[in-house]
Order: structure tokens, then sequence, then C-alpha cells
């Protein structure tokens, strides 16, 4: 089981001056990022050649994870798997998911507190994930997603299993934080670099990515976010300009008038698929904002945008039970987290509101499915 901490979304904080009136304890905040990398100290990187599936059609450094709702059909037990919307099944092979998400957690924790505290015993355990999983030959992962949220008997892979990798994103966050501690040599960020432009050009170019991209749910904005962040560590200005546009033109017509996401209502969760696009419509705002280009501010002719996509969804956060939808067929009970969304539009959007509800919300949770499907546990360092 891996807890889940929002440890550098606390450190973030603890770089952004104090507002007057927001109750957040950020000796609190900053005893926890501490508290939670010095476990990690301990933590060997654990990458996707540590396990493998017989069911996988890929090889040894090739990711491999099945579609979560996918399950045994009774009338035909050895046939096609069948759909479950909604319900996870827990025989399915979930080991590189698992150590991805693990990675998400643990990297961006001990760059917080490398941060935090200049102490070099941070960093060094920092540099070991990224050498690990991006530039050792050993046991580096593949930069392309061929294999992910495969079902067995119908597909060896799905442009689906891209929101897999969102898991990335704050790694590639803290990688940038990375740059220019001792250990970390020029040719370390260059191959690291490396690995994230060449899987930018799969995501960008192969029909698995164009699928996903071309979605109109949650899976379509968790690629832009994706790109965006991945361009972003990777300095490519005009796939970054390019995801701006699409978040105006493209994303933001996922937006019902009152803010609400319709293809996330539709769904058998639909408050935890609600709130998991909010979040990266929102980490999308964080990542690619100017102040030129605040996406922050802008809106549709209409008025739909950021400042709508909050206002609907944090009475429901605030207050759990007013949701009008039916409960999530799972894990109900476990919503909300500390939703980044509130931090970051509390401070791009000045609404200490947002900054005092997201410290009273729970920081941890044991719910595997609940980090699996929200990933935006702990964004490192947002802003600059």
């Amino acid at each position: 089981m891996i807890r889940a901490a929002a440890l550098a979304i606390a450190a973030a904080l603890l770089l952004v001056p104090q507002q007057p009136g927001v109750g957040v304890d950020l000796q609190r905040e900053r005893a926890r990022v501490l508290a939670a990398a010095d476990r990690y100290l301990r933590d060997a990187p654990v990458t996707v050649t540590a396990a493998s599936s017989p069911r996988s059609a890929g090889g040894l450094h090739d990711y491999f994870s099945e579609g979560d709702y996918w399950w045994p059909d009774p009338a035909n037990p050895d046939g096609p798997f069948i759909q479950k919307d909604g319900l996870s099944n827990p025989g399915n092979f979930n080991d590189h998911r698992r150590a991805l998400m693990r990675l998400s957690v643990q990297m961006p924790a001990v760059v917080a507190a490398y941060i935090l505290t200049k102490d070099r015993k941070y960093a060094a355990q920092a540099e070991r994930y990224p050498r690990a999983w991006f530039i050792s030959r050993t046991t580096r992962m593949n930069p392309s997603l061929r294999y992910a949220q495969a079902i067995h008997g119908r597909a060896t892979g799905r442009g689906t299993g891209i929101i897999d990798t969102i898991h990335l994103v704050e790694v590639a966050r803290a990688l940038e934080r990375l740059d220019g501690a001792v250990g970390w040599s020029r040719d370390d960020a260059e191959a690291t670099r490396r690995w994230f432009a060449d899987y930018l050009d799969w995501l960008t170019t192969d029909q698995y990515g164009k699928d996903e991209r071309d979605t109109t749910n949650n899976h379509a904005t968790c690629w832009v976010m994706q790109v965006a962040a991945f361009a972003h560590y990777t300095a490519n200005e005009p796939l970054m300009q390019d995801c701006r546009t699409r978040f105006k033109t493209v994303l933001l017509q996922q937006m019902a008038p009152d803010g609400s996401f319709p293809r996330e209502l539709e769904r058998t969760k639909p408050y935890g698929y609600s709130l998991f696009n909010l979040e990266a419509m929102a980490t999308i705002c964080q990542i690619l904002s100017t102040p030129e280009d605040d996406l922050w501010t802008f809106e549709l002719p209409d008025g739909r945008g950021m400042r709508r996509a909050m206002a609907y969804m944090a009475p429901y956060i605030k207050n759990r039970k007013s949701w009008p939808k039916p409960p999530d067929v799972m894990y109900d009970a476990n919503w909300p987290m500390r939703q980044a969304s509130l931090l970051f539009a509390g401070v791009a959007l000045r609404k200490p509101d947002y900054l005092d509800l997201w410290s009273t919300l729970p920081a941890d949770s044991d719910v595997e499915e609940v980090i699996r499907n929200f990933f935006i546990r702990q964004p490192l360092l947002w802003f600059d």
C-alpha cells in the first residue's frame, strides 16, 4: 500500500508569501515534508524491470498494465475480459503502475526537502531515481507506452493507457528543481531530458497518442497536461503553445455553462472523476500560464473557464454531502483529499477561502485506487 501525502505541495506553499487571513500552519507542513522525505531516504528505486507479467506483449523495459475495469467473463472464464465500469479488478497486473506511483511520491518529496534545507543527502537520494528510471541501460523504462492498460483477449495495449504516466508530471517538475545539485551532472540532466523528449515525440506522433489526445473527457485533459509538463521540462515552446491553444479551443468545450464536466458526471464515479478532471485542468493552467497568457483568467465568450469550474466544485469539496449526484461506486467515502486545484487557484485567483479549505482537507490516504486515479497529491514547488 502506498501512502500519498501532499508533501511538495506544502513545500510550494512554504515558498509563497503568506497571505493575510489564510489559516495554513506552515511549520506543520514543513515538518510533514521532511518527515516523509526522511522515510524515503531508505528506499531504493524500483523500476519496470523489477517485475514482469507473462501476459505482457512487450519486453523487460516496456511498461505494462492492465485495464482497471476489465474482469473475467463468468460465462466464459477463459475468454476475453468484460467491462465493469468503475469497479477495479484486483487480479490485474499493476506492479509497473505501483512503481510509477512510488516514484511520483518519493522523488518530489526528497527534492522538496532538498529545496527547503539544502541538505545534500536529499539531493543524493533524488538523483538515484532518474538514473534508474531514465538513464541506466539495465533498469530504464522505454520511452513509450505500447502495452499500457491491456485487456486480456482483446488488446495488448491501448491509447487509453497513456493516462498511466500522469505520475511523471510531478517527476518532471521535480527534475527541473534538481538541476544544479552538486551530484547531478550535465550529462545526467541531458540524458534525462532526452528520455522525456523521446517520450514526447511518441506521445505526439504515435496513433495511440493521437487517439488519447482526441478523446473528449479526462483522458484528453491528461494528455495535454502530460505534454505540457514534459514540454516545459525539455523547453519545447512550440508544444507548450500548442497545449495553451488546445486548452482554450478543445478542453474548455468539455465544460458545461455551470462549470461542471458532463462527461465525468456520466460515470459511475461522478464525484471522483469531476475532481480528477478539475485537478488536471488546474495543473495545465499552473504549468502553462504566463503574465501575457494567463489560462487561469481566460474565459470563453459565454464565461466558461477555470473561475467557473472552481466555483462549481468548491462548494461540493467544502460540503461533500451537498453533492447532487449518486455516490461513486467505489471509494466514495475517501473524497475529497487535499485538492491541488484549491491551492493553485487560491494563489492564482487570489482566493484565500480556497487556501483555507485546502488546509483543512486530509493530506493522506491509504486507498490504492484513490492514489492510482488521483495523481496530483504533491505537485512540486509549482510557484516560480
